[in-house]
Formats: structure tokens, C-alpha cells, sequence
């Protein structure tokens, strides 16, 4: 690697095969083009680098290559936080950018939101909010760690897979994972490792709640006396909770009933939210806290409205806004979501019975992928909505929102009015969280030209520090 306080070079009088990156896409690859215009993606290479390397790959449009040099390193350009990081063979394949400074790495995340809000769905919000941040290391409260009894290794590998292939990392620490977590890495590996049953043990799922560390472990077979006494003294020594998971995930249960129980509060709002270890929690749960007392002030809920919460899940921002609203809908597609959503209210509501009580709620299961206009009239009018979905987004939500908009224009080829539909309102507000920045361009898209509404604003949330995923929040309102 050349010193970089050489002089620097003009890029258009490069060397023979070197290249400058201008950027980076998604899966934290740096971008750079040949001088014939042709695309070139570049594992590990940083913008603002000029770097030569290895093209593995090729195409009519574009290449991909591995990094051979750095000929002009990037001031961003940090050394990694985890020894299993890089582009070494067997590198774990958890992260991909710790090699960019965490504050450049939100950056990367914020271009990559604005570029797919206006190249997918021709959208520019009017304000650009500031970016959600959080601790960058020990952040990971939930994983899905993969376990391997490797018969040449003679031992058992726990952790995540490596750098684009199906083997398991062989990995000792993962600073991303709580302290008490990436402790436990090698412990783990020892259990499984002493137990007859290490050859049919897939998978160990970790979910952390506020007070208490599940493991859920997945095994093929039937587990022996033995096997769970040895369970039964590591949850001693690591103060973990351990489940069992058979089959499918309906058949996951605590090894031993009692003890504490496994949840996570929102301390804004007085709200404690009790989960099982296979229910969808965000990862994050700094991150989170502030993601829902940001969202719910972009929200505004008064006293006399009504909200909609779209696939709420457990009801992470549902309970939030019954402290704000006068009534709540929480709709998910998931009954057994839909359920303990249920329970959380009760619980919260009888332990607010010396405050304020929270607003009238209910909750329903649909698949919110099959929404039609005549649904969304039947769900009442709300003046305001937050959506959360998953990665698919909300395409059905905001397009029968948008096909009841063009009807009511007199838009061409636009389908009929739904019945009912003459008194219905569309919501004034319109808070969309998001995992998937491409899905959020196209829901953004449609509410913009078709449903009447404006993107005044959106960011990013890094939810996920040294990984290429980006999360994000927008906020519309009816033109």
C-alpha cells in the first residue's frame, strides 16, 4: 500500500489498471468504472480509493473483482473492530463494512436512501432528517448462530457463516454481540462439542431481552438424560435460559418452566413488552427505543384521533401510541403475533391503572399482502398511520390507497369506487419505518403520484453498524 501523503494523482492519467471508486452499492462493494464506461464492484474497496484488482466475474454491463492493492487510501478507512473480519478465506461473513468508519458508514447508508427514494419511485423528500444512531459494538441482541461439528477440525464451530459460502466461521468472539454473548462463543462450542447429540444440533437462536438471555436449540432428535443435565449446568454457569425447538417453530419451549421472563421496555412511554424468543424483536434495542419515540413525534398522535398501526407486530409501536391516541387498530398477519400483542396490552393496560389508561385498542390478523380498497374502507377512517412491514413493504396497503385516490379524481382507467368509500377520509399523517430502502421508493412513489400525498421527510436509522442494511423512516402528508 502506497504512503498516502504521496502526491496525489489526477485520475484521468491513472496507470493501467487501476481504477477510482466512486462509490459504494448496497452490499458494501466499492463501484468503480473501466474507461470504457463498463461497471466494475470491488469487495472491500472504499470510496475515493484507487485500487487495482481481480476481476472474478464478468458480464456484458459490469464485473466483479477482489481487491489486490490500494494505491490511495481513504481517510475513512479504519482498522476493523473483530479479528474474524476481512476478505480472507473463512472470514466471518456477519459484517461487511467495518473497515469504513461507523459515522461514514451512516453516510454510505443515507446516499443509498436518497438515491433509491428518487431513482425507484421519482421521490426527493423536503427535509432530510438527521440520522438515528446508536452504540456501534454490542448492539446484536438477537442472532441466529449457526452450529457445525466439523469431523477434520474435530471440533464444533458456533457463529455465523463465512464470507459468501455455507461453512460456519470459525470464530471465538463477535464484538458486534453483547459482551456476556460473544463470551459465551467458545463455552458454547464446548457444550456442544461434550454432548452426544453435537451431530443433530443445528442451530442456536439468541435473543436477548432487557434482564434474561435465551438460547433456542434447535435439535433433530430426541435429546438424552444426559445431553439436558449438561444444558441444565451451562444455564447455570452463563445465567442463560435455554429452549427447545424440535420441529417448526411453534414447538419451541423453555427446557424449565419458571424464572424471569423474557422482555424489553420502552421507558418513554411506560411500556414493558414480554416475547418469546422466536418472535420478531428488533435487533437493536438501543436503536429502537429512539426509533419509536422518534416515530411517534413525527406521528403526532392527539387525544381525539384514531390510528392505524400496519403489521404492529407485537405491538412495538402500537402500545406507544395508545398512550397518545384516543383509539388504536394494530393489524398483523401473524395470529400468534396477533395474540401476544393482546396479552401486552392487558398487562400494560392493569399495570397503568394508577395513571393513565391506555386508549381503546384492538388487533386483528390479516395478510396485509392481499389488501384491496374495499378492505381498507371497511377498516374505518384513521387520521393517521404507521407502517412497519417487512422487507416486501407495503405494496398492496399503498396501492389500494392510490387506487381509491384515482377514483375519486376521475383518473383515467382508474378502478371503481369501493362501496362505502364516499365519507371515508385518507390519513392526514403517514409514518412508514422501513427495512428495505427499494421497497420504500416504490410504496414512496405511489403515495406521491397516485395516493395526493408529499414525502416531507426522511433518514436513516443504523440499526445495524457494519452491515450493508440500511433502515429508514419517512414521513407523508395529504397535499
Amino acid at each position: 500500500m502506497s504512503d498516502p501523503t504521496e502526491p496525489q494523482i489526477p485520475t484521468n492519467e491513472l496507470p493501467e489498471g487501476w481504477l477510482e471508486i466512486t462509490s459504494m452499492d448496497m452490499d458494501a462493494q466499492g463501484v468503480a468504472r473501466k474507461p470504457d464506461g463498463k461497471v466494475v464492484f470491488i469487495d472491500g474497496a472504499l470510496p475515493l480509493e484507487l485500487v487495482t484488482a481481480n476481476t472474478h466475474r464478468k458480464k456484458n454491463n459490469w464485473e466483479q473483482a477482489s481487491l489486490t492493492a490500494i494505491h490511495r487510501e481513504s481517510s475513512q478507512r479504519v482498522r476493523p473492530g473483530c479479528p474474524h473480519f476481512g476478505l480472507h478465506g473463512g472470514a466471518c461473513g456477519g459484517c461487511k463494512m467495518q473497515h469504513l468508519h461507523v459515522a461514514a458508514q451512516v453516510a454510505v447508508k443515507q446516499r443509498v436512501l436518497e438515491d433509491n427514494l428518487w431513482h425507484l419511485g421519482k421521490v426527493k423528500a423536503e427535509t432530510i432528517m438527521r440520522p438515528i444512531e446508536g452504540p456501534a459494538w454490542g448492539y446484536r441482541y438477537r442472532a441466529r448462530l449457526s452450529v457445525r461439528y466439523v469431523i477434520k477440525k474435530g471440533q464444533v464451530l458456533v457463529g455465523f457463516h463465512e464470507r459468501k459460502s455455507r461453512y460456519v466461521a470459525d470464530m471465538e468472539v463477535c464484538p458486534v454481540l453483547p459482551p456476556h454473548v460473544s463470551a459465551m462463543l467458545v463455552p458454547l462450542r464446548n457444550l456442544i462439542s461434550s454432548m452426544e447429540a453435537r451431530d443433530t444440533c443445528p442451530q442456536i437462536e439468541l435473543a436477548c431481552g432487557d434482564d434474561v438471555t435465551a438460547l433456542v436449540l434447535r435439535h433433530l432428535e430426541p435429546l438424552s438424560t444426559g445431553d439436558l443435565a449438561k444444558l441444565r449446568a451451562f444455564a447455570l454457569e452463563q445465567n442463560v435460559q435455554w429452549w427447545l425447538q424440535p420441529k417448526g417453530p411453534d414447538t419451541v419451549q423453555l427446557l424449565d418452566s419458571g424464572g424471569e421472563q423474557l422482555s424489553y421496555a420502552l421507558p418513554d412511554f411506560g411500556i414493558t413488552m414480554p416475547f418469546r424468543p422466536t418472535d420478531f424483536t428488533q435487533v437493536n434495542p438501543h436503536i429502537n427505543r429512539v426509533l419509536v419515540s422518534r416515530a411517534l413525534r413525527l406521528l403526532d398522535a392527539r387525544q381525539h384521533e384514531r390510528v392505524i398501526d400496519w403489521f404492529c407486530g407485537l405491538g412495538n409501536f402500537t402500545l406507544p401510541i395508545a398512550t397518545q391516541a384516543r383509539e388504536v387498530l394494530g393489524i398483523e398477519g401473524s395470529e400468534a403475533l396477533v395474540a401476544r400483542s393482546r396479552e401486552n396490552y392487558q398487562l400494560n393496560q392493569s399495570r397503568s391503572m394508577g395513571g393513565k389508561a391506555l386508549a381503546a385498542t384492538d388487533f386483528v390478523a390479516r395478510n396485509l399482502f392481499d389488501m384491496t380498497p374495499e378492505m381498507l374502507v371497511a377498516d374505518g377512517v384513521a387520521d393517521k398511520w404507521l407502517v412497519d412491514p417487512p422487507r416486501e413493504g407495503a405494496f398492496a396497503l399503498t396501492k389500494a390507497l392510490a387506487d381509491i385516490h384515482q377514483a375519486r379524481t376521475g383518473a383515467e382507467e382508474a378502478p371503481a369506487l369501493p362501496a362505502g368509500a364516499q365519507d371515508w377520509v385518507p390519513p392526514q399523517r403517514i409514518v412508514y419505518v422501513s427495512c428495505n430502502p427499494a421497497t420504500l421508493a416504490r410504496d414512496a412513489g405511489l403515495l406521491v403520484h397516485q395516493a395526493g400525498y408529499r414525502c416531507v421527510a426522511a433518514g436513516v436509522v443504523n440499526m445495524f453498524p457494519h452491515t450493508a442494511h440500511v433502515e429508514s423512516m419517512a414521513v407523508f402528508e395529504r397535499a
